[in-house]
Formats: C-alpha cells, sequence, structure tokens
C-alpha cells in the first residue's frame, strides 16, 4: 500500500470488512468499501493525459530519442506527493485550495492577482485539449480544424452538464472510460514495437542535450505537473465527499469541525486518507505508465525521421511504420484525451474563480469564453503541435503559484489540524518547488540570453 511519510497518523484505518471501525463518531453509517471511495484522483489524473502531454512527450522521443525518460519519471514521482496533498486539503478541510487560498489573502487586489494568473493557466491548459481533439477529429475524419475545435468544445460541454447536474460520481464514470481509452490508444504501439532497452535505461540518468532539450523538458513538466489539476483535486475531492449532513454548528473549513464532517459524510477522515493514496497511485501509475509509454514509441520508431516532431506527421509516421491500426488507436486516444482533459480543465477553472473571487459565471459562458482563443490559434492557421507544446510551457511557470502555497497551507496545523503534513512531507515539497522554479529560471536565462 502505497505510503508518504505524514500518514503516521491514519497508519492504523480499520479493516474494510469492518462496518464501524472503533473510534468511529457516533452516529456514523456502515462504511463503504474501500474501493468505492476511489475516482477523484483519477478525473484528476486525466489532466496528466492531456494533448499537451502526447505533443511534448512525442517531439522529446522524436527529436531527442530516449533522453528525456528521466523527465517523465521524475515528474511523474513529484505528481504523486503533489496530488495527494490537494487531495488532503479537500478531504480533510471540505474546501478546495482556491477556497483556502481566497479565505487566506487579506488584500483584494494580491487576491485577484493570483486569480488572474491562475485563471490564465487554465486557459493555457484549454487551449491545449481543444487543439488536441480538434487535430484527433481532423486524422479520424478529415473535420476542419476549427470546426473540430468547436465540437470538441461542445462535447465537452455535455461532460460539464452531467457533472453538475448528476454529481460527482456520474461524471467520475464518464472521466474513467475515457482515460481506458487514452491508455488503450497511446500503450498499445509500445508493444508491438517495443523500445531499446540500453535505450530506456540510459534515459534514466539527468542530462540535457541543448537549450531546446531544457526547452522540452520543461514543457513535459508542465504538461505532467498541471497547475490546473492540483486545483481541480482539492475541489474533486471536496465536491466527491460533501457532507449529506452535518449537526448544528458544524463548520466543515476548521479542522475543529473534524467529527462533525465525519457524521456529516459517514466516512471517517482517517479512512478516506488510505483511500485517497491508493486513489492516487493508481492514477499516478496509469499517467505516468503511459506518458512514457508515448515517449519510448516516438523514440523508438520517430526518431530521425523527417516530419514527425507534430501530431500530424507523428501520426502519418506511425501509420507507415507500425500500420493503419496503431495509427487509429493514436488518433482515438489524442480524441478522449482532448475530451476528457477540456472538462476537467474546464471544471478547475469553474472553481478558481469561485473560489477566489466567489464569482460563478454559467457554464455555458465560461465554456466559450475559454474556447475563444483555441478557436482563434486554429482560424489563423499556427501550427496546432507547436501551441501545444508551447502552452505546456506557459503551464510550467503556473506551477510554483499552485504548489507552494499547497505545500505551506497543508502544512498548518491551523489549516488540517493532526493531519497537517510530517515535516519530512513538507520538506519533499519544498525540495519540488525549488526544482521546477529552477528548471523555469534556467529557462528564462537560456530564451532572453539566446543560448
Amino acid at each position: 500500500m502505497p505510503k508518504s511519510p505524514d500518514v503516521a497518523t491514519v497508519s492504523a484505518a480499520p479493516d474494510p470488512a469492518v462496518p464501524a471501525p472503533t473510534g468511529t463518531p457516533p452516529g456514523l453509517p456502515s462504511v463503504p468499501r474501500l474501493a468505492w471511495l476511489i475516482g477523484p484522483a483519477l478525473v484528476a489524473g486525466v489532466a496528466y493525459l492531456d494533448p499537451g502531454n502526447v505533443a511534448s512527450n512525442m517531439t522529446a522521443g522524436a527529436r531527442y530519442g530516449y533522453l528525456l525518460v528521466w523527465v517523465v519519471v521524475l515528474g511523474n514521482v513529484m505528481a504523486w506527493l503533489i496530488q495527494y496533498l490537494s487531495a488532503k486539503l479537500g478531504v480533510v478541510t471540505g474546501k478546495s485550495l482556491p477556497e483556502v487560498l481566497g479565505e487566506r489573502i487579506g488584500n483584494r487586489w494580491g487576491r485577484r492577482a493570483y486569480w488572474l494568473q491562475a485563471e490564465l493557466v487554465a486557459m493555457a491548459t484549454d487551449l491545449a485539449e481543444v487543439i488536441g481533439g480538434a487535430v484527433a477529429l481532423n486524422l479520424l475524419f478529415g473535420v476542419p480544424l476549427i470546426w473540430g475545435g468547436l465540437i470538441t468544445g461542445t462535447i465537452s460541454l455535455v461532460l460539464l452538464v452531467i457533472q453538475s447536474r448528476q454529481g460527482a460520481r456520474p461524471f467520475e464514470f464518464v472521466i474513467v472510460g475515457l482515460l481506458a481509452i487514452i491508455a488503450v490508444g497511446f500503450s498499445v504501439g509500445v508493444f508491438v514495437a517495443p523500445p531499446d532497452p540500453a535505450g530506456l535505461f540510459a534515459g534514466l540518468v539527468p542530462r540535457f542535450a541543448d537549450t531546446n532539450s531544457v526547452l522540452l523538458a520543461a514543457s513535459i513538466l508542465g504538461a505532467t505537473i498541471m497547475p490546473h489539476a492540483i486545483y481541480a483535486h482539492s475541489a474533486l475531492s471536496r465536491d466527491r465527499f460533501a457532507p449529506s449532513r452535518r449537526p448544528a454548528g458544524g463548520d466543515a473549513g476548521r479542522h475543529e469541525a473534524a467529527q462533525p464532517i465525519e457524521v456529516g459524510r459517514g466516512i471517517p477522515t482517517a479512512r478516506l486518507l488510505v483511500a485517497t493514496r491508493w486513489d492516487v497511485s493508481i492514477a499516478m501509475l496509469i499517467a505516468g505508465s503511459v506518458n512514457l509509454c508515448i515517449l519510448l514509441l516516438a523514440a523508438a520508431n520517430l526518431a530521425g525521421v523527417d516530419g514527425t516532431d507534430s501530431l500530424e506527421g507523428a501520426h502519418a509516421a506511425l501509420e507507415s511504420s507500425l500500420g493503419p491500426i496503431i495509427a487509429t488507436l493514436f488518433a482515438v486516444g489524442l480524441l478522449a484525451s482532448g475530451l476528457a482533459s477540456t472538462s476537467v480543465g474546464a471544471y478547475a477553472g469553474a472553481e478558481i474563480m469561485d473560489g477566489l473571487l466567489h464569482i460563478r459565471v454559467p457554464l455555458l459562458a465560461r465554456r466559450l469564453v475559454t474556447l475563444i482563443p483555441a478557436l482563434v490559434i486554429l482560424g489563423l492557421g499556427f501550427d496546432p503541435t507547436i501551441s501545444l507544446v508551447l502552452s505546456q510551457v506557459v503551464l510550467s511557470f503556473g506551477i510554483p503559484f499552485a504548489l507552494v502555497p499547497l505545500v505551506a497551507v497543508t502544512a498548518r496545523r491551523s489549516v488540517l489540524g493532526r493531519f497537517a503534513n510530517h515535516w519530512v512531507t513538507t520538506g519533499l515539497g519544498i525540495a519540488a518547488s525549488v526544482f521546477l522554479i529552477t528548471l523555469n529560471g534556467m529557462l528564462l536565462w537560456l530564451v532572453f540570453t539566446g543560448a
């Protein structure tokens, strides 16, 4: 069972077969089995398999072979810790990260400035996802890119309506189904044409080749550790385990009221955190494996082939070298990736605005506004793959603004009470933040100095 250093307080969780574990607050009904508590991380994990990931990993493999395998692996390890902390915040406090920060940022203009950068990051995410869906529809059915973008946005709106009207569980089922399609579509090619084991192990050694490899590393990390996934996961956990009833005077936002939260939702917080660790581990294992498969597929089959640093070129090369079935599965995976991830991205954007500014924009209006940048880029004829990779670089600069506050608030007993981070967990979170900020600083220096 996966563990993090701060889980000593919850390691004595009850056995799933025991309906009413010792220490459960009075009035709790029987506790659901562990598997039924899994789901929010799988939805948030779709953000780690969006078209930006596909473009970044395919480009890295086609240009540099196995060189950046270590970036994918390291990014996934850091993502496990980050997503667990986000989910833990939502489970323990009953609030999302934007809500917690909205309460703690006292200055109105500071709160608006923070919202603005978070909203820009969410829009960059949506840009990548809509473009990816449009490219997939073009590859599969020859749909013009701008119409493909509109279709992708419309379908994502339907998925969001399911979430808003039917609740968290049906939305999870739909997204997890798309996740299964993504995993199959992007992974089959690796089994048909396996990578070179020696190259794979050599790629685990951290190193760069040139400025462009640093750019791609930042792009991969921006696509792997998604700022909007940090915001969304806390909200998904909050919504999934929202109290159905609460005693008078209970406040789900304060750790002193942990017992009222448990009584209201019927599940001990400690048990939810056990389920959350499993949830995050499964989601990150799937996301990390698929991302690695994408890079290895390109490294083994597309390295040195002209035109394969674009999604269209990679699709054509896959069809030429591995056959139409593998190429079609790749395009289907790309389409499922765009549809699922843009829905999660739009959900995150709405949560960011509501949590920080206490403004709830109608779903249709918000969806139309966030579609505009992607449709403009598609309409003007910009290269879709380059747009995808650059959007991931924008995301990488938004990571510190989400990650640093997340580590800070989850380390505070005033916020999480006895579930606050162990000092080792906080240290690992700080180390991840320093690494990502350093990489972004290095990238800026290389770009502005022309190195």
